[in-house]
């Protein structure tokens, strides 16, 4: 075996020999970790006295970035929104200030954090428990988006991002299939053959004035293939508010309806707005509900936090004896918010955290980040590892992977003004193509995923038309 083989068995778990996409049980065994809390089950070993490894023999992950984020107080982001009000920003070009240093690409990668709770719902017998177990994964999957104020990078036409982690048990492929409108596809699935996770979104970005809505359009889909079931939803709207004057922060909103059309059940959970005094900010309550529209239970928490579930009886009887014994605690708690806060657009803190109901069940609850999480860009420990380049890794890569971005690289290792000047000469390129293809009259060809309908809802989608991991990269286009 040759040193790129050897390194690429290191980076992806795969061997070498194993990499046309096809699965060997033999090779491919998940540890026995699957539903087990991360921060439980992230022990470690030392290797020959250098270097620290997790017991099932891979390699850990860089647990920070090269360079401390930039400082964004000498920036006003109002020079450039006040002539935007109302307009789709996709097209508006942001100072590279404003980023973070990933593509929009790695930030969807994110919703396989809490990939342990679709491992859950695998091994769940219960349809009701693995309803309880996917809705927790709906929400877990705008978890890390916390205090995240920066915005990704826009992905080029034809940028790609891939990741596998044996350690957790999947592998990820997505591409950027549309620029106008910007379309992000992926595909996921389970090293064990045990589920399939794919979908197409599409982030409707408008300025309101003193907020920045990002509306989410694009189907969800996840296919738990033992059970022969398929889940599909659509994620809640995402707000960041103060971004003229004041500290920043962020809410989710909307409803989102997860639906099983194997059993006919469907999950109902309200993401709640902030309200007038901030006592609904993070707030998530709903219920899954079977084909007869019989409440099963209620599930309740904070996105933010945790996710509890109870039965509907118990719910409804502590509300009314909260809702009797409460009043006046909470006239006078409403009177004390109000004097703190003129306003409620500027009003970021959480108020107070999940109230527990006895009895409840906890579904799950939001990771620890890094101690120096805020000097890089609020990324949860998950997120810090997914721009990592190591040494021989691009004769790996498809060439249109985002760790190959040169304006993001140069962002994440602090040298701003290269990176500027990157961003510049690569938005160039990618109009300069389009020109070309339109003099020409050649129409763009996506690689790995194309148009289609979605086989549960019947609605338009991206599907994934395999061959990534075969790994031809041959005809692959000249991005940066």
């Amino acid at each position: 075996m040759n040193s790129e083989e050897e390194f690429y068995d290191a980076v992806t778990g795969f061997d070498s020999d194993n990499s046309s996409g096809e699965f060997s049980e033999a090779n491919h065994k998940v540890p026995e970790m699957l539903d087990l809390d991360p921060h439980q089950s992230n022990r470690t070993g030392k290797h020959n006295g250098e270097t620290e490894i997790q017991e099932n023999g891979i390699k850990k992950h860089r647990t920070s970035l090269p360079a401390p984020m930039f400082s964004r107080s000498d920036f006003s982001v109002w020079s450039i929104l006040k002539k935007c009000i109302g307009l789709e920003l996709s097209k508006i070009t942001m100072p590279i200030v404003f980023n973070e240093p990933l593509s929009f690409l790695q930030r969807i990668t994110e919703y396989m954090e809490h990939i342990y709770l679709i491992n859950r719902a695998c091994s769940h017998a219960d349809p009701l428990e693995r309803m309880q177990a996917v809705a927790a994964f709906a929400v877990s999957a705008v978890a890390s988006q916390w205090e995240r104020t920066g915005k990704p990078f826009n992905p080029l036409l034809g940028e790609t991002y891939e990741l596998t982690r044996e350690d957790l048990g999947f592998r990820f492929i997505s591409e950027q299939v549309s620029h106008h409108p910007p379309i992000s596809a992926f595909y996921s699935e389970g090293l064990n053959k045990d589920f399939i996770f794919h979908g197409s979104i599409y982030p409707k970005l408008k300025f309101w004035g003193k907020s920045i809505e990002a509306e989410p359009r694009g189907t969800i889909t996840l296919e738990l293939l033992k059970h022969n079931e398929a889940y599909t939803w659509t994620n809640p709207t995402c707000c960041v508010h103060n971004v003229i004057i004041g500290k920043l922060w962020l809410e989710q909103y909307g409803v989102v309806e997860i639906v099983n059309h194997s059993t006919g059940d469907k999950c109902v959970l309200n993401f709640k707005p902030c309200g007038l005094f901030g006592k609904e900010l993070h707030r998530v309550e709903g219920y899954i509900q079977d084909k007869h529209r019989k409440k099963l239970c209620v599930i309740y928490g904070k996105w933010t936090e945790c996710l509890w579930c109870t039965d509907p009886t118990t719910y409804e009887t502590y509300k009314k004896s909260e809702k009797k014994g409460g009043e006046q605690k909470k006239k006078s708690s409403e009177e004390d918010i109000k004097s703190e806060n003129d306003e409620a657009d500027d009003m970021p803190e959480v108020q107070d955290t999940v109230q527990f109901i006895p009895g409840s069940k906890l579904l799950w609850r939001i990771n620890c980040r890094p101690p120096n999480s805020s000097q890089m860009y609020n990324f949860t420990s998950f997120a810090v590892s997914l721009n990592e380049l190591e040494k021989g890794m691009e004769a790996i890569l498809a060439p249109t992977d985002c760790r190959l971005r040169p304006d993001i690289r140069n962002m994440e290792n602090g040298n701003m003004d290269v990176a500027s000047k990157e961003k510049e000469r690569l938005e160039e390129k990618q109009r300069a193509a389009r020109k070309e293809r339109a003099k020409d009259e050649v129409e763009w060809h996506t690689r790995w995923f194309h148009q289609g309908t979605n086989p549960y809802t019947g609605t338009p989608d991206w599907l994934y038309s395999g061959g990534y991991f075969d790994r031809n990269f041959s005809d692959c286009p000249d991005i940066y």
